[in-house]
C-alpha cells in the first residue's frame, strides 16, 4: 500500500512537472514588443483612433453618394439693385432745335435766376429769360428762343419728343391747361400728366428720374407711377406685376446724404446652397461653395493622410541613405554630411513655404501639381532630424563584436551598413516615423488654412477648416469646421499615442 501511494504520488509530481513545462513560453523579439504595446492601454486607444480615421477616410469616399467637388445649388429670393430714383429739384435744360445752350450760359442762368434778373449778358450779349410758368423759364437771344430751364421732365413713351412739343407741354401743365397745340396737331393733357396725341400716350410729365442700374433695361411707366405713388407714401416696400404676368418684390430705401431713393428688386435666384443646415440628404450640412461636408471631410482626410505619409517617407529615405554613410565611415564623409544637415537646419521653413506658395499663386500652379510641390518640400526640410538620429545610432553600433564579425567575414560595405546595421535602427526609427506623421499633419492643416497648402477643388482637413473666415461663421456655421477640427485632433492624438505605445514597447528596460 505504502509502495502504490508513492507511486501515485510521484505519477501527481510528473504531470504537475509536465503542466509546468508546458506554461513555460519564449516570446520571440518582435512578440513581446506587441504584447507590450497591447498592454498600454493609450496605445491601443490610439490605434483604435488610427483605424478609425483610416476607414472614414478610405472606404467612407468610397461609399459616399457625392464627389468631393460636387456642388449644390437652391432658389433663393434675392434683393438685387434695381434702379435710382431722384426727385428733380434743381434746373435742367433743353436747347431748341439748332441752338446750343452752353454749361457757361447755365451758370450765368442760374445767377440770373437767384438774383431775381429778367436778363443776363455774355461776351456782349444779351439774353433775355422769361418766366413761362412754375419752374419754368425761357431763355432768348434778340428774339430768338435759345433753350428752356424746367424741374418738371418730360418724358417720352416710345421715340423722343421734338422740342416744341416739351416747351408746349410743360407750359400747359405749368399754367394748368387742358390741351396744346403744335405745328396745327392738337395734344392733351389729363390729371395723371399724361400727354396724349389721337388718343395714343406719347409722354408724361414727372419730377421723379427713374434710372435702372443695368444698361439696355426699360422700365415701364405704370411701374414708374406705382414706385412714385409708392414714394410719397412713404412706403419701404411694395408688389409689382410687369407686362408679362410676373409678380416681383421691391424694396425701396431713402438715402439722406444723396436725396435718392434705391429700389432693389426681389428675384428667384439659382445659387450654392451655402451654408445648409444638417439634415438628411447632408448629414453634415454645406460649406460655402454648397459641397456636401462629410464628403469633403472623407476626402480630405485621404489628402491629409497620404500627405503625412509621403513626406515622412521622403524624410525616412533621405536620413537612413546619409545618416547610415554618416555615422559608417565618419571623418569627411561624417563632417560633409553634418555640414549640410546644419545648413539645412538654418533655413527658415516656414518663410520659405510662404514665398514659394505666394509664387505658386502667382504663376497659377494647378491644384495637383502644387500639392506635390507641398509634399516635396516638407520632405526636403524635414530629414536632417532623421538623419541625426540614423548617425547616431549606427556610431555605436559599428563598435559592437557582430560588426567586427562582419568586417572580417568580407562582407562588402552596403550589406553591413543596411544589412546589420540599420534593421537596428528600425525601432527608434519606427518611433520617430510616428511622431512626425503627426506634426507633418498639423503642418499640412496650418499652411492649407493659410492659404498656402491643398487648393481647391482638393480638400483636406485644414482648407476645410480655413472656411472659417470670420466670427460670423464660425459662431453660426459650426458644422464647417468643428468636424474637420475633430478629425484632425483624432488622427493627431491617435499617431502620438501609438508612438508613445511603440516607444515603450521597443524599451528593453520597460518591466511590463
Amino acid at each position: 500500500m505504502i509502495e502504490k501511494k508513492d507511486e501515485t504520488k510521484k505519477t501527481e509530481n510528473t504531470e504537475y512537472s509536465l503542466n509546468d513545462d508546458r506554461r513555460v513560453k519564449v516570446l520571440s523579439p518582435g512578440a513581446l514588443v506587441i504584447k507590450r504595446f497591447l498592454r498600454n492601454r493609450l496605445a491601443v486607444v490610439g490605434m483604435i483612433m488610427l483605424l478609425s480615421m483610416f476607414i472614414f477616410s478610405f472606404i467612407g469616399g468610397l461609399i459616399s453618394p457625392y464627389r468631393q467637388d460636387e456642388q449644390f445649388y437652391r432658389y433663393e429670393s434675392q434683393m438685387q439693385d434695381y434702379a435710382g430714383v431722384v426727385e428733380n429739384d434743381a434746373f435742367r435744360y433743353i436747347s431748341a432745335e439748332g441752338q446750343d445752350f452752353s454749361s457757361v450760359l447755365q451758370a450765368k442762368f442760374q445767377l440770373a435766376y437767384q438774383e431775381k434778373q429778367e436778363s443776363f449778358d455774355y461776351k456782349d450779349i444779351i439774353y433775355d429769360v422769361k418766366e413761362e410758368g412754375t419752374d419754368l423759364y425761357s431763355i432768348s437771344s434778340e428774339g430768338t428762343l435759345l433753350a428752356v430751364a424746367y424741374k418738371d421732365i418730360v418724358n417720352a413713351e416710345g421715340a423722343d419728343l421734338p422740342f416744341a412739343v416739351k416747351y408746349e407741354a410743360l407750359k400747359a401743365y405749368t399754367a394748368g391747361e387742358e390741351s396744346f397745340s403744335v405745328d396745327g396737331e392738337d395734344y392733351s393733357l389729363d390729371a395723371d400728366a399724361n400727354i396724349s396725341k389721337g388718343g395714343a400716350v406719347v409722354g408724361y410729365i414727372s419730377r421723379f428720374v427713374v434710372s435702372p442700374v443695368e444698361n439696355g433695361v426699360a422700365i415701364e411707366r405704370v411701374f414708374k407711377e406705382e414706385l412714385e405713388e409708392a414714394i410719397s407714401n412713404n412706403q419701404e416696400e411694395f408688389v409689382y406685376t410687369d407686362s408679362e404676368g410676373e409678380e416681383f418684390t421691391y424694396k425701396i430705401s431713402y438715402d439722406p446724404t444723396t436725396k435718392n431713393w434705391m429700389v432693389k428688386q426681389g428675384k428667384e435666384t439659382y445659387v450654392y446652397d451655402s451654408y445648409a443646415k444638417p439634415s438628411k440628404s447632408h448629414l453634415l450640412g454645406t460649406d460655402t461653395n454648397g459641397m456636401d461636408m462629410l464628403t469633403r471631410l472623407m476626402y480630405g482626410g485621404r489628402v491629409s493622410l497620404i500627405i503625412g505619409f509621403i513626406v515622412v517617407f521622403i524624410e525616412t529615405f533621405l536620413g537612413v541613405i546619409l545618416g547610415g554613410l554618416a555615422g559608417y565611415f565618419g571623418k569627411w564623409v561624417d563632417m560633409l554630411i553634418m555640414r549640410i544637415v546644419d545648413v539645412f537646419y538654418c533655413i527658415p521653413s516656414m518663410p520659405l513655404i510662404i514665398i514659394m506658395g505666394a509664387a505658386m499663386d502667382a504663376m497659377k500652379v494647378e491644384p495637383m501639381t502644387r500639392m506635390i510641390y507641398l509634399m516635396l518640400v516638407l520632405g526636403f526640410l524635414g530629414w536632417p532630424a532623421v538623419t541625426r538620429l540614423v548617425r547616431g545610432q549606427i556610431l555605436s553600433l559599428r563598435e559592437q563584436e557582430f560588426m567586427t564579425a562582419a568586417e572580417a567575414s568580407g562582407i562588402r560595405v552596403s550589406r553591413r551598413i543596411f544589412k546589420h546595421l540599420i534593421p537596428n535602427v528600425i525601432p527608434q526609427l519606427i518611433v520617430m516615423c510616428t511622431m512626425n506623421l503627426g506634426s507633418t499633419i498639423i503642418m499640412e492643416a496650418t499652411l492649407s488654412f493659410l492659404g498656402i497648402g491643398v487648393k481647391f477643388p482638393f480638400a483636406s482637413w485644414g482648407n476645410i477648416i480655413s472656411d472659417v473666415n470670420d466670427a460670423y461663421v464660425m459662431t453660426h456655421y459650426w458644422f464647417v469646421w468643428i468636424p474637420a477640427g475633430i478629425c484632425l485632433l483624432i488622427a493627431v492624438l491617435g499617431f502620438n499615442f501609438v508612438g508613445d505605445g511603440l516607444r515603450d514597447a521597443f524599451d528593453p528596460k520597460m518591466k511590463r
